[in-house]
């Protein structure tokens, strides 16, 4: 069987929907939940750092900082993920019309 997968590979047609599908799912999702990482780690330094150093009242203001610009990040990405999902609902797409394994991409009917 593997023999004849050689000679006949499964062609997947794909279409600018499944194109932005692909881009939100293998790049765009794994960098927002990466950055989604490093803002929660950003924000949790800061209230360590605001809460370790409750006597130095420098290091309690740099600790404030830390806390306000994990949240900015955190706004941010929420943001970014939010515009993506608008898009992906405006132009109809979902996650289910592609299946890889199968090799099969299920567009909608074309009506010129």
């Amino acid at each position: 069987m593997l023999l004849f997968d050689l000679f006949y590979p499964n062609i997947a047609y794909a279409s600018l929907d499944s194109f932005i599908s692909n881009v939100n799912r293998l790049i765009i999702n794994p960098i927002i939940i990466l950055a989604f990482a490093i803002a929660i780690i950003y924000f949790l330094y800061g209230v360590f750092q605001f809460v370790s150093n409750s006597t130095d009242e420098a290091e309690r203001t740099q600790g404030k900082q830390h806390i306000l610009w994990g949240v900015i990040g955190l706004v941010i990405m929420m943001g970014v993920f939010t515009i993506m999902q608008w898009v992906l609902n405006t132009l109809n797409i979902s996650q289910s019309e592609i299946d890889p394994k199968e090799g099969q991409v299920n567009l909608p009917d074309y009506n010129p």
